[in-house]
């Protein structure tokens, strides 16, 4: 199930919190949602729950129009918001009971999917206990279990890993994209390495516009404009081979990464390519070129060029 979004607009006061962004994320795809906080991820994810109305836009998953649709869509969503508010004196096996029964799943079967997102989330051990007792970890499987027991199409989750350990972060991570191979998911998150892990594409979002949108290799190229490889040399005069290298028509820069080892970062001028002219100028001298491979700029560095401002 599709979900479209055309030029959504929210405002607070004066303050736009979302402004005119469209996007689409297909069936089976995990979008991860990523920006600095306050950037509108929340509020994107809340117009598409239907729990904030748009001021401008439209937003429709699968044929449903959140406008006009408002109960059909719910139907389809599993929602997990950042603070995962859960009733916590309530066992773990009853609430999901309770969520069963308000999600309209028929009585005759609530106890089969119960069973079915208990062994799914991977809290069987955990079932009797109440909520409270949990690790945050465990709360976390909860909330996802919650989101999944009436098996939306889409998965909507807010910060879906705040607060966990390391080991618990992987293991949400793991199970997210298990889920995420048959559903349409969002993951929000401010967390570079967990989008990265668990994403199929990424968007980032900042003062909220779309500032970038595609995967993170795709991400990394565009915003680094320039092809950057990593050169070795083994023979000849460094000096030379740094010059040679410098007065190539397709290039811009050339940095000396290791005297010893003959290592030179080449980057090349935008939307040029240097790999042919250093093979060329190699073999026209003799050296012997032992490696030239790219250089990919970090996420990191991405995401705080697209977000300073």
């Amino acid at each position: 199930m599709d979900i479209v979004v055309e030029k959504l607009t929210k405002r607070y006061g004066s303050q736009k919190a979302v402004d005119n962004i469209s996007f689409r994320v297909k069936t089976g795809e995990v979008l991860g949602f990523l920006g600095p906080n306050g950037a509108g991820k929340t509020t994107t994810m809340k117009a598409i729950t239907t729990f904030l109305a748009p001021d401008e836009g439209k937003i429709t998953v699968g044929n449903y129009s959140v406008d006009e649709d408002a109960d059909e869509v719910k139907k389809h969503i599993g929602y997990l918001p950042e603070d995962n508010p859960l009733y916590e004196e309530m066992p773990i096996i009853d609430y999901l009971k309770f969520v069963a029964q308000i999600e309209g799943i028929e009585k005759g079967k609530v106890e089969e999917k119960v069973r079915e997102i208990i062994e799914t989330c991977g809290i069987e051990a955990e079932k009797y206990k109440k909520i409270i007792e949990l690790s945050k970890g465990y709360k976390q499987r909860v909330g996802l279990a919650q989101a999944l027991i009436h098996n939306p199409e889409v998965l909507i989750l807010d910060e879906p890993t705040t607060g966990l350990d390391p080991n618990q972060i992987i293991e949400i991570r793991e199970l997210i994209k298990k889920i995420g191979k048959e559903k349409t998911v969002i993951l929000s998150s401010h967390i570079l390495a967990e989008v990265e892990a668990t994403c199929d594409r990424i968007m980032i979002i900042n003062n909220g516009k779309i500032v970038a949108d595609g995967t993170a290799s795709e991400l990394r190229k565009k915003a680094q404009g320039k092809e950057i490889l990593k050169v070795t040399i083994e023979d000849g005069n460094i000096n030379t081979i740094y010059t040679s290298l410098q007065n190539l028509e397709e290039t811009e820069l050339v940095d000396i990464l290791d005297k010893s080892g003959n290592i030179f970062e080449v980057q090349s001028k935008v939307e040029k390519s240097s790999r042919r002219a250093i093979f060329k100028l190699c073999v026209d001298n003799q050296w012997m070129l032992t490696q030239m491979s790219f250089i990919e700029a970090k996420l990191e560095d991405v995401f705080r060029e697209l977000t300073m401002n």
